[in-house]
């Protein structure tokens, strides 16, 4: 079996993932992807474009590292602009220690990675010495395009994500569902999986006003 995984380095959970995932004995294709091109095309908020849900998810983040004994540090600034660190990983070839060094900038050492200059220290040690002409470099711009279209396709609607065998396992608390999925390949072919498959939708949201609630 080969599988996706599909990440953002403005996303923590995509840290904590990364964990995991680089341990897990099949092999992953590395797939950066823009969590805001997924977002603005499913239409969908992102978890930290509401203010309650932002304050919780940060705590929440921090407690699972925390709990998993793996350190974790907030950059300066949340969200951020992520498309330096996503292109610098294309440019770096997308390899294990490129994941690892952009990862490590942001969530270890908590330091900026919105702009190439302030990944100019990780470039340099993945062996790129003009970091803004190897993240504007149009292939660099078109891989990542291109990762945003097979997401798309394989219905990814957000980060992390696993894809594997036509199946998407989003989130980083789905890391225990592919792991096992792995073990037992037959895993949603019970029969009550197999319902969910075709479930039918009772309703559908409409816009709501404070006096509907």
């Amino acid at each position: 079996m080969t599988a996706s995984w599909y990440f953002d380095f403005i996303s923590p959970y995509s840290y904590l993932q990364w964990q995991r995932v680089r341990a897990i004995g099949v092999p992953l294709a590395y797939r950066p992807v823009l969590f805001a091109a997924l977002l603005g095309h499913h239409g969908q908020k992102g978890p930290v474009e509401i203010e309650g849900k932002r304050k919780f998810t940060y705590r929440f983040v921090q407690w699972r590292a925390d709990r998993a004994g793996v350190p974790l540090k907030f950059p300066p600034q949340h969200p951020f602009n992520p498309l330096a660190a996503l292109r610098l990983c294309v440019a770096a070839g997308c390899s294990d220690a490129a994941i690892e060094a952009i990862f490590n900038h942001l969530w270890r050492e908590g330091r900026r990675g919105d702009t190439a200059e302030s990944l100019e220290d990780v470039a340099a040690a993945l062996g790129i010495e003009d970091t803004a002409t190897a993240v504007s470099a149009p292939a660099v711009k078109a891989a990542l395009r291109h990762n945003f279209d097979t997401a798309i396709a394989s219905d990814v609607f957000g980060v992390p994500s696993i894809v594997a065998e036509g199946k998407v396992f989003w989130g980083e608390d789905a890391t225990g569902m592919f792991e096992e999925f792995l073990d037992n390949p037959g895993l949603f072919d019970t029969e009550e999986m197999r319902r969910l498959r075709d479930l039918p939708a009772g309703a559908r949201r409409r816009a709501v006003g404070a006096t509907d609630a």
